[in-house]
């Protein structure tokens, strides 16, 4: 028989996902002054923080 998962990693798997959420995957399109060519650069950003990323 498969063994039961525990109630403790239920919680953690609970928590881990309610934290997962404030994070955001932000893709930035950058172009190369060199060449014209655009490059993207990709960065995990918290939620409250993507318009900042994005002025820089």
């Amino acid at each position: 028989m498969a063994k039961a998962a525990s109630k403790n990693s239920k919680v953690k798997d609970a928590k881990a996902a309610a934290e997962s959420k404030v994070w955001t995957k932000v893709i930035k399109a950058v172009r190369s002054p060199k060449t014209g060519a655009y490059t993207f650069k990709e960065a995990i950003v918290h939620k409250d923080k993507v318009q900042e990323y994005m002025a820089k």
